[in-house]
């Protein structure tokens, strides 16, 4: 029952046995690291995360305790987004899970900038500890795929740009565009690189970005919010475009 003044309200209620029991963690063993630093690598990840409700796999962030290592990975099939930070663990809390993107984002929500979160884990499930929150959730049942093979081991161009001035050139070559299949060309030739954009019955747009860059001319074509979306989670002033060729 709940009462205030004139107004009154009676509430049914359920059984607290009812209630699903939290998980028994106590013998095993926790990952520990600053929660600005797990904020952070899920806020450089999760953006990556597919959407598509039939790719189970790809609708959460692997999260991988290797080689005295957490590395964070997510993709769409398109894309993919790595981040990696030294953490020490033992040889034998070796692990990879699958966290759903939900928790993801309550996760993002709920990290602050002090202190440190204890990570859990168990079968089926994941626990994380950020002192007076606790936040539990089911893992993703399910065997990521091999994301290293398709990372390139080397590439021929390594090209330094200004972080900021690339967005922003991004940003306004895509100004003219008016469906998400539209696509942006990026043009590496003589310290410069031209970015621009057609749209069909509406216009063009360009503008260049200097860069140091002496090799030859290579053209190569990407949807802008696939270069723009990790421009805006990295916090560098300068980022490194590696490629081979337009392909």
């Amino acid at each position: 029952r709940i009462s205030a003044g004139s107004a009154a309200f009676k509430l049914s209620g359920m059984n607290v046995a009812d209630f699903p029991a939290l998980p028994a963690s106590e013998d095993a063993f926790a990952y520990t690291l600053p929660q600005a630093t797990l904020r952070e690598m899920l806020r450089k990840t999760s953006y990556a995360v597919s959407q598509d409700e039939t790719r189970k796999t790809l609708k959460g962030v692997l999260m991988s305790f290797k080689e005295g290592k957490l590395t964070m990975v997510a993709t769409d099939g398109r894309r993919l987004a790595l981040v990696e930070h030294e953490i020490e663990f033992p040889a034998a809390a070796e692990k990879d899970i699958i966290l759903p993107s939900k928790v993801v984002s309550e996760l993002q929500r709920s990290l602050s900038g002090d202190g440190e979160v204890s990570i859990t884990i168990e079968k089926t499930q994941v626990a994380f500890n950020l002192g007076e929150t606790q936040i539990y959730s089911k893992l993703l049942d399910e065997i990521y795929p091999n994301y290293r093979q398709v990372i390139p081991q080397s590439c021929s161009q390594r090209i330094s740009i200004d972080r900021k001035l690339l967005l922003d050139a991004i940003d306004r070559a895509s100004v003219m565009m008016m469906e998400e299949s539209s696509s942006t060309r990026l043009t590496f030739d003589s310290n410069q690189l031209l970015v621009s954009s057609v749209a069909a019955d509406i216009g063009e747009a360009k503008d260049v970005v200097p860069i140091k860059y002496g090799g030859e001319k290579i053209e190569i074509v990407f949807n802008p919010s696939y270069v723009k979306d990790p421009l805006k989670a990295i916090d560098d002033d300068e980022v490194t475009i590696e490629l081979n060729n337009g392909s």
